[in-house]
């Protein structure tokens, strides 16, 4: 049997390396992509050896239709869905305050990163019970489970401070059907560094990150990765920081 792990946004960024992971892995996976055709088309250049193995959905997390499509599609290509990889998150890079954030940005917080988990968790869940087998991963940022403020940033805080409350409910309300969910939070992952290998990373000292080297695109899929194991039953309900002991949330605070 081999198993299937549907992405959000794993055509590039970290999501690439997610999915790489899984697909090396044996597993068949369904990626989710917004716009970048070009990075969709690069991909299948790279994995022309596994097409069988994939598939490529466009659609936005920010809308519903979007989302139910991309689980029937799945569904009817792979007939099962175990791993479920909420990658996907938008985020607003200018620095500003709340009260100077619109309505429009406020719900694309809100709807991308919480909202978009629900609409998916609604969808797949009776796909993992049935085969009483399922693994949900969410993205957070340090420090979430303890609901810090994070300055600039309080739209996307706001959604993954509720997110982890809504992931580690999952965990509690579908152990009992063989279903885990977890929380990862990367550290300072930026750039070129989202599609690198840890080996790559090493080659470059980072004085930002206490461990001497980036975080990269491989320490989160290799964590995803072993959450999603099998074995890993026993992990559910975390919120798994993967930093490298670097202060995200407070380097720009004075």
């Amino acid at each position: 049997m081999r198993r299937h792990a549907l992405i959000t946004a794993g055509a590039k960024g970290l999501g690439k390396k997610v999915t790489e992971e899984f697909l090396n892995k044996g597993y068949s996976v369904t990626v989710n992509y917004r716009k970048d055709s070009h990075a969709i088309e690069e991909f299948k250049d790279s994995f022309s050896h596994m097409n069988d193995c994939l598939l490529f959905i466009k659609g936005d997390v920010t809308q519903k239709e979007d989302l139910t499509r991309m689980i029937d599609v799945t569904m009817e290509r792979f007939g099962r869905i175990d791993c479920l990889i909420n990658n996907a998150g938008p985020y607003i890079f200018d620095r500003k305050k709340l009260a100077d954030y619109t309505d429009d940005e406020w719900y694309q917080m809100i709807e991308g990163n919480l909202s978009s988990v629900f609409h998916l968790f609604k969808k797949v869940v009776p796909i993992m019970r049935a085969q009483q087998f399922g693994r949900i991963i969410t993205y957070g940022f340090q420090g979430a489970e303890s609901s810090p403020g994070w300055l600039h940033r309080s739209a996307f805080s706001a959604a993954k401070v509720g997110l982890v409350s809504l992931t580690k409910s999952i965990s509690i309300e579908e152990a009992e059907n063989g279903i885990t969910a977890n929380m990862i939070s990367p550290g300072i992952i930026v750039g070129e560094m989202k599609e690198a290998t840890i080996e790559e990373s090493r080659l470059i000292p980072d004085s930002q990150t206490p461990i001497g080297r980036s975080g990269t695109g491989e320490d989160i899929a290799r964590m995803i990765s072993f959450i999603c194991d099998e074995k890993s039953d026993m992990i559910t309900g975390s919120v798994i920081e993967v930093t490298g002991g670097a202060n995200v949330i407070h380097r720009f605070q004075k």
